[in-house]
């Protein structure tokens, strides 16, 4: 199946995850994250690992914003508007994919 036919839409139902292709790893050169894919390397920042840490396949957007909004005890509309936006953006730079029946 191609690639493009699992780019997604992120909602609150999505369960993103990383592709095949892609890795979230320290970077000891860096001393920094990065997501490693092929002749590509993105340097997320902070948050950004926070929340990609979470992509596991098994949680939904809607239980990474209650976790990250109990965890930083602030505004679930806030914190979910922001998790949604950056999950989107890494979603149309193919950093991201939806979880299917099968890998979780």
């Amino acid at each position: 199946m191609a690639l493009r036919s699992r780019h997604i839409s992120v909602s609150e139902t999505s369960r993103p995850m990383l592709p095949r292709h892609a890795k979230l790893k320290f970077d000891e050169t860096r001393q920094r994250w990065v997501i490693l894919a092929p002749e590509r390397v993105l340097a997320p920042d902070d948050i950004a690992v926070e929340i990609l840490q979470l992509c596991d396949s098994q949680r939904s957007v809607a239980q990474m914003i209650d976790e990250l909004a109990g965890k930083y005890a602030a505004p679930r509309d806030a914190i979910g508007a922001d998790v949604i936006a950056m999950l989107q953006d890494l979603a149309d730079k193919g950093f991201l994919v939806e979880a299917r029946e099968k890998d979780a």
